[in-house]
């Protein structure tokens, strides 16, 4: 029996409230109890351990689901607590004894009072205890989630050379303490929500005070209210219902499994929100210059930095125009290419049955197959489809004058190009818009590529996260964070936070001031 159509069947019980939804906890404890397994239909891994309070006549009920739990804590802090004589204070009444027990029997820190069946069974699914006391309507609820997770480990989706490597995990309460030790500062706060209608999960909002901007703090806060879902699994679900286009491919919020990005970002005067149950942290705002950012920018030497942003950059260019630039100059503008090279372009496509259109069209299509055959099947299986495939297919095409080999080299660069970019999301955002200018090349030459990328900077520029625009600071410019950009200047010049994020405290040296 579900939640809801239990509380629907008990709302004539709830003080006549017609909205009011949730049961009252009463003063019997077999009823209460009666009342829980009903609501869950009696789980097999439900546990209710009934005991007599030592020294008094009542009797109470630790109740918890198995494997959500610290088993330990339950046993050593909880259980045997209870167990223990109470002396003198056996003969308080039901509401006095519960308040004794919470003061000074349970030695667990966590606790707090719940009056409702809605409460307990929210806190029950959540990992908590609750302990039912006879005789009072009113039950402690105790903090032992635990059970088995995954331990700490390097993050998976973003390899790295230089830098930490430690990653978050799918335990919201791990991640905090993992932003806490990278950020010893008493101004950083964790403000939590509830998230979804029948599987509530938490939902942490991360944020420094007196750096971050208050109507940033407020838009977050106000877009996270207006979510109203059954479930978020993950926190791609967050990420579209807050995000500010969703008819747009780019990110407009990073999501990232290093602490340590998230510590830079917030110091930046950013947001990071946590959802438990994924290692994925949502960072807000964004723009596209973040995009291309990687944490180990900074801690190399600056000009190593600087030439690894450089070299992102132009991957960008190659990952989204170099397609659409063969097609055009092959099909429409021959005279543009140096004659030794068209001949040798010529040469190359001599026999080939397609158009470059179409023959760019299929080996791009080709290589996202691969790429996604690579992706879901097994890591060892998935690698080898992944190399031996692309060099297979490719010498294949070739050898049967399906596609020439200079087609074969261009999709080559464009994959390896989109490989170096940092961020996964904006990979796959400037994929997209891949596939956009083959088709505007292929029927009107460098005159639609030239069309595409005016529309593509008409919309960069109107794009908005979080009230932060998507271009900055390229435009509107912020000349001083053009230092922290493209380049990467030495770190005794990065003495202010990012000027375009509007921070209350814009000076990272603790001096006012330049």
């Amino acid at each position: 029996m579900g939640r809801r159509s239990f509380f629907r069947r008990n709302k004539q019980k709830n003080d006549n409230n017609a909205e009011d939804f949730s049961v009252k906890i009463v003063n019997q404890l077999d009823e209460n109890v009666e009342n829980l397994k009903k609501m869950l239909d009696e789980p097999d891994d439900l546990i209710i351990r009934v005991m007599a309070i030592p020294d008094t006549m009542y009797k109470g009920a630790v109740v918890y689901i198995s494997g959500l739990v610290d088993s330990d804590i339950i046993h050593n802090s909880v259980i045997k607590d209870l167990r223990r004589p109470l002396g003198d204070k056996g003969n308080a009444s039901p509401k006095e004894l519960l308040n004794s027990i919470y003061l000074d029997v349970i030695s667990v820190s966590d606790i707090n009072i719940g009056k409702t069946l809605d409460e307990v069974s929210l806190a029950i699914l959540s990992g908590s205890t609750v302990f039912y006391l006879d005789g009072i309507d009113k039950v402690l609820i105790i903090g032992t989630t635990g059970g088995e997770s995954r331990s700490i480990e390097e993050p998976v989706t973003e390899g790295l050379i230089r830098g930490p490597r430690n990653g978050f995990v799918e335990n919201i309460r791990t991640n905090t303490a993992l932003i806490r030790r990278y950020i010893q500062e008493p101004n950083l706060r964790f403000k939590t929500h509830k998230i979804g209608r029948r599987a509530r999960k938490n939902l942490v909002v991360t944020y420094i005070d007196g750096i971050i901007n208050p109507d940033i703090l407020k838009e977050v806060n106000r877009r996270l209210e207006t979510i109203d879902i059954d479930e978020a699994p993950e926190s791609g679900y967050i990420e579209q219902w807050i995000e500010d286009s969703f008819l747009s491919p780019f990110p407009q919020v990073i999501n990232t499994e290093r602490p340590d990005k998230v510590a830079a970002a917030l110091l930046d005067g950013k947001v990071a929100i946590l959802l438990d149950g994924t290692p994925f942290v949502l960072i807000a705002p964004a723009t596209l210059g973040n995009s291309l950012q990687s944490p180990e920018d900074y801690y190399d030497r600056w000009t190593i930095g600087t030439l690894l942003r450089g070299l992102r950059y132009v991957a960008a260019f190659i990952a989204v125009f170099l397609p659409a630039l063969y097609i055009a100059l092959v099909s429409y503008h021959q005279g543009m290419i140096p004659s030794a090279l068209a001949f040798s372009i010529a040469g190359t496509r001599e026999g080939v049955p397609f158009p470059a259109f179409v023959e760019a069209f299929l080996m791009t299509v080709t290589m996202e197959l691969l790429r996604e055959a690579g992706t879901r099947l097994p890591k060892p299986i998935g690698q080898t489809i992944g190399i031996v495939g692309g060099l297979v297919i490719g010498e294949a095409a070739v050898t049967a004058g399906l596609v020439s080999p200079v087609m074969v080299i261009v999709v080559a660069l464009n994959a390896i190009a989109s490989f170096s970019l940092p961020s996964y999301s904006i990979a796959i955002a400037f994929r997209i818009i891949m596939f956009g200018l083959i088709f505007a090349a292929g029927v009107f030459g460098l005159y639609g590529i030239i069309l595409c990328y005016i529309m593509l900077n008409i919309h960069i520029v109107n794009l908005k996260s979080f009230g932060v625009p998507y271009s900055t600071p390229f435009a509107p410019a912020f000349i001083k964070d053009w230092k922290d950009l493209v380049l990467r200047a030495p770190i005794p010049m990065l003495k202010n936070r990012p000027q375009h994020m509007q921070t209350m405290d814009d000076d990272r040296t603790g001096n006012k001031g330049d």
